[in-house]
């Protein structure tokens, strides 16, 4: 999967970095390789917390249909 990360100057020094189609999903660094490593992580944790969420949901009811 490719994602695309906006990564930005902080004020206060580093970065910090945005998923835009992970709302939510951001992370910052000191550097761009160690804002790299962290976006991933961040990335990584979103998807799994996403999944573990569409898991825990169950459908109302289930029906057949022919076509």
């Amino acid at each position: 999967m490719t994602l695309k990360v906006l990564i930005h100057s902080a004020a206060e020094g580093g970065y910090w970095a945005e998923v835009p189609a992970l709302p939510g999903c951001v992370s910052q660094g000191e550097t761009v390789d160690q804002l790299r490593t962290n976006i991933r992580e961040a990335i990584e944790g979103w998807l799994l917390a996403e999944d573990e969420a569409a898991g825990a949901k169950t459908a109302d009811q289930i029906i057949e249909v022919a076509v």
